[in-house]
């Protein structure tokens, strides 16, 4: 998806001190509180800054976390991106998230790393790609029938989501509607970032009226580069006895299986 005018996550606001600036849209929005983000966007904008500062040709990244570290509010939000550990072969790229709070400065809400390794050929000893699995053609408008009674998917984030699949077996297909920063470019990763957040709904098979049950970070193991706007996405949540557990899900594009991702998930009675 490239930018363009319209509606997009995040409005830019303008560089500084090599920090990006921008303003959340009402598509950022969550489904636990309108105060808040849901982590796709936010997570989609840091991975953004780090294909943008350090995934050059011929090196692909392999493995991306995403940690929450706070509310991720719909105040300005600005993101900038660093090299860590600098190499030819081998390099850590970290991002961080701020956003700005009352009295004028700003928080760090959310940070992210990701591993780029340089590229090589493989593919004689490459796990086979699965071919059960085709991308949609078109939009999408099916939804979970929990997102149905809790009236999730008509505002926010949720509404600004392309699914398909959700009741047929294998994997959930995600993509998101609109451009992630209005007339920027983003890259494979942002956009596959974008909606892999989701898993840990889609995964779970808890009433939203009973429980709460939220990630407190996202970390994706892939094989390649993702390819394609749409993102296929086969969870399962699996609670434990002490009031969290985790969410593990096998990732697809149009070409297979691309990767698995991982969530921490704090779980909780409603109040």
């Amino acid at each position: 998806m490239t930018g363009a005018a319209g509606p997009s996550f995040y409005t830019p606001l303008g560089e500084d001190d090599g920090w990006t600036h921008v303003q959340p849209t009402e598509h950022t929005v969550s489904v636990w509180a309108d105060t808040l983000q849901h982590g796709g966007p936010p997570s989609a904008l840091l991975v953004w800054a780090i294909e943008r500062a350090g995934v050059p040709a011929g090196t692909a990244i392999s493995r991306i976390t995403i940690d929450i570290l706070g509310a991720v509010g719909l105040e300005e939000n600005r993101v900038r991106a660093r090299i860590v550990r600098p190499g030819r072969r081998i390099s850590l790229v970290e991002a961080d998230l701020d956003v700005r709070v009352a009295r004028g400065g700003f928080r760090t809400a959310a940070r992210a790393s990701a591993w780029v390794l340089a590229t090589g050929d493989t593919a004689g000893i490459a796990a086979p790609s699965s071919t059960a699995v085709d991308a949609p053609v078109g939009t999408g408008d099916d939804r979970p029938a929990e997102w149905v009674d809790q009236g999730w998917g008509h505002t926010g984030f949720i509404a600004a989501v392309d699914v398909v699949g959700v009741h047929d077996p294998g994997p959930t297909w995600l993509r998101p509607r609109y451009p992630l920063v209005a007339g920027e470019d983003a890259g494979p990763y942002a956009r596959f970032c974008c909606v892999v957040d989701i898993a840990n709904g889609l995964g779970s098979r808890l009433s939203a009226r009973q429980w709460q049950w939220m990630n407190t970070d996202t970390t994706i193991h892939l094989v390649r580069r993702p390819v394609g706007d749409w993102v296929g996405v086969d969870a399962q949540l699996v609670a434990g006895p002490d009031g969290y557990g985790y969410t593990g899900a096998d990732l697809y594009d149009g070409s297979g299986r691309v990767g698995r991702s991982s969530q921490t998930v704090l779980i909780a009675p409603q109040p």
